[in-house]
């Protein structure tokens, strides 16, 4: 089977926006002349005129705005994204001493929209639900605790009387992650540059879902490590080669 029929089963393509924010988003800064943008779309399939005509239609959707400079910046909205994908990335851990942090969900009489909110922020924070309102995770991470939270949520500290091996793949669903994280991983080692570029874009999101468990909790030959490294590694040459093409432009 060729490559391409490979990374089908793993890859949905990207629409040039998609793939302008990816660019965007793995830039060194939130932020790219319109000359590195084409060239990063070109690299990658994509030709001039429809890379023009996305980024107008991307400005007029408010996912970026024009610079006094001629180029363009992400979204201030897209901006928290690309936070987000940068801790994803780059993980902060701490010593594991065996404790959990648990957040409770307190407050009462929240609209169907505020409880939809503050779930996907708990998400954000890599917190799993053990039941509704009851959150967990192992305090192995160096997390900015949003202070708005404090008025919705109690945060708690605890050693749960389980294995914590066992409650961990109970929070999440360990298997499935790294099934797709293989998948990807083998998706990336392709000559094709489109491919190899929607690989990583597509990494990326999936980072965004790793727990970041302490390595006791983690099922052998996790492979959380190797797509990050996979990822800096292609973002790195990704840079380096736009630059390249925008020079000669």
């Amino acid at each position: 089977m060729s490559e391409n029929a490979n990374a089908t089963n793993v890859l949905r393509p990207l629409s040039t926006r998609s793939a302008l924010l990816s660019l965007l988003l793995s830039a060194e800064e939130p932020a790219l002349s319109a000359r590195e943008l084409i060239a990063g779309g070109r690299l990658i399939g994509f030709s001039e005129p429809t890379i023009r005509v996305a980024l107008s239609r991307m400005v007029t959707a408010g996912d970026m705005t024009r610079t006094d400079d001629g180029g363009y910046r992400l979204s201030e909205r897209l901006q928290h994204r690309q936070q987000r994908q940068e801790e994803a990335i780059h993980v902060r851990t701490r010593d594991w001493s065996g404790e959990w942090d648990m957040v409770v969900v307190t407050a009462s009489g929240r609209s169907a929209a505020d409880r939809a909110g503050l779930r996907a922020e708990l998400a954000e924070l890599r917190l799993a639900e053990l039941r509704e309102g009851v959150w967990l995770r192992p305090a192995n991470l160096e997390l900015t605790w949003p202070g708005h939270l404090d008025s919705v949520c109690e945060r708690l500290t605890t050693r749960p009387a389980r294995d914590p091996a066992e409650l961990a793949a109970h929070l999440w669903d360990l298997p499935a992650w790294a099934d797709r994280a293989r998948a990807l991983l083998a998706a990336t080692d392709t000559t094709d540059p489109a491919l190899r570029f929607t690989a990583c874009a597509t990494s990326v999101r999936h980072l965004l879902e790793d727990p970041a468990l302490p390595e006791e909790l983690l099922p052998a030959d996790w492979p959380g490590a190797e797509l990050r490294k996979a990822h800096i590694e292609y973002n790195r040459w990704l840079i380096e080669t736009r630059r390249a093409l925008t020079a000669t432009a």
